[in-house]
């Protein structure tokens, strides 16, 4: 069984290593929310756009905050994730010193200020969502890995390919050999 643990906010789901759907291929999802009555909400870290902050968002003056898919769902919206609470001044705790949201436009502000760097806060166009019971039985599936003890330093990793072999890596032996498995093993 690839998965030991039940989800719970604050988690990363790792897919796994062959999941051919492209939202989700290889991805690492931070869970902001996860409960039996409302369903999970997640970010997938891993999946960087082309695009920077700038380029969806007037007024921005600092042209290098680069964008991730959070996931298919309201691909139009923003969210973001940050551990600087103690300079924005607001967010929904997750996990240790790791917020979800709080106030844009403090958040843009000291952007353009460049009072917050990349590894801070991540930015994301959508989110990840699962109704009720719907993540569980996925991960019955063995679609999903679930990470209930890392360093969050994991979650500002910038290379997408990389975040996902150091998540599987940092599980312990046991899955640290999944790393390196080919994403096409038909193509070997």
């Amino acid at each position: 069984m690839f998965n030991e643990f039940t989800p719970k906010k604050g988690n990363l789901l790792i897919s796994e290593p062959f999941m051919l759907d492209q939202n989700f291929e290889r991805s690492v999802i931070l869970l902001c929310e996860h409960n039996d009555s409302d369903g999970t909400i997640g970010l997938v870290l891993n999946h960087r756009s082309m695009l920077n902050l700038s380029d969806v968002l007037e007024g921005m003056d600092n042209t290098e905050v680069p964008l991730y898919f959070g996931g298919p769902v309201e691909g139009n919206a923003l969210f973001f994730i940050h551990r600087a609470y103690d300079k924005l001044k607001s967010g929904n705790h997750i996990v240790d010193d790791l917020y979800w949201g709080g106030d844009f436009d403090h958040l843009r502000d000291l952007l353009n200020d460049n009072l917050l760097s990349s590894d801070e806060v991540k930015l994301f166009l959508g989110y990840s969502g699962w109704s009720p019971g719907q993540l569980d039985e996925e991960i019955k599936q063995n679609s999903w890995a679930v990470h209930n003890s890392f360093h969050i330093d994991l979650t500002f990793i910038n290379d997408g390919e990389d975040l996902w072999k150091e998540t599987i890596i940092s599980m312990g032996p046991k899955y640290a050999h999944v790393a390196n498995f080919p994403k096409r093993p038909e193509f070997n």
